[in-house]
């Protein structure tokens, strides 16, 4: 069985970009992220200690999310390795994170990153 945990449409106010005025000013950014991780034993105990607390994976979106950087790049490759290393039996992890109304003189509705990675280590 594969199952999966998600957070869709956390929106945050952070400050990433290339030009210094955008990791002062900051700018929208939407974040959704889809976790692999084997909850079969939460089905059946209804115990929050056998699943991956998603208020938990909250928390690191958030503070990764709260530091400077000046690449979405950056942010999403640190937003993989802390869940990574927090949740070592996630199997799987698809992020894509969205600066709304970037700076690049185009009327869109944003621009950013998508990143999907498989822990090999969890496979069987």
């Amino acid at each position: 069985m594969t199952s999966y945990i998600f957070l869709q449409g956390l929106h945050f106010h952070a400050r990433i970009g290339v030009g210094a005025q955008e990791r002062v000013v900051g700018n929208l950014y939407v974040v959704d992220l889809r976790i692999g991780y084997p909850f079969a034993k939460a089905m059946e105990s209804d115990d929050v200690a056998d699943t991956l607390n998603y208020a938990t994976v909250f928390d690191i979106v958030r503070e990764v999310m709260s530091r400077p950087a000046r690449l979405l790049e950056s942010a999403a490759g640190s937003l993989v390795k802390e869940l990574s290393v927090a949740f070592p039996e996630i199997s799987s992890i698809d992020l894509k994170i969205v600066k709304k109304n970037p700076p690049m003189g185009a009327d869109s509705e944003g621009a950013g990153v998508e990143l999907h990675l498989i822990n090999d280590k969890t496979k069987d």
